[in-house]
């Protein structure tokens, strides 16, 4: 993974922002929503990755972000990234797993996700990975 500057304060975007949440968890997805709504972002969820692809074919050009579970039944982390890579090279995911993040970077490769955070979510957590991950690549 690489580097990400600094957070803001603001999300950048966030009227404009929608982001594809994907976990298996039910309540994973329902905190994470709506912690991230009242960040002022929109949410699409999704409960697994063939369900995300689905989504992210549909609407690739209003999803800025998608927030990826690592283990998921059906279609795990890996396999989903690299099917929302195959339709978008630029796709910025945030890698979502309750395994260290050294450990899940190794999965993806060189062109990994933009960003990582821990499960469970500690809500301060996300929001800042969401925020860094939706700051513009210079």
């Amino acid at each position: 993974m690489q580097p990400t500057p600094p957070a803001t304060d603001a999300l950048p975007d966030a009227q404009s922002s929608l982001v594809l949440l994907v976990d298996d968890e039910p309540s994973v997805r329902r905190v994470g929503a709506r912690a991230l709504e009242a960040a002022g972002l929109r949410i699409l969820t999704a409960q697994d990755g063939l369900e995300a692809v689905e989504i992210y074919r549909e609407r690739q050009s209003e999803i800025a972000l998608v927030i990826l579970d690592m283990t998921m039944p059906k279609l795990g982390g890996v396999e989903t990234f690299q099917a929302l890579s195959a339709i978008n090279p630029d796709v910025r995911v945030i890698l979502s797993s309750g395994y260290e993040s050294g450990y899940a970077a190794q999965s993806f490769g060189s062109r990994g996700p933009v960003g990582y955070v821990q499960k469970p979510y500690r809500l301060v957590a996300l929001i800042d990975a969401v925020k860094r991950s939706l700051l513009p690549i210079e």
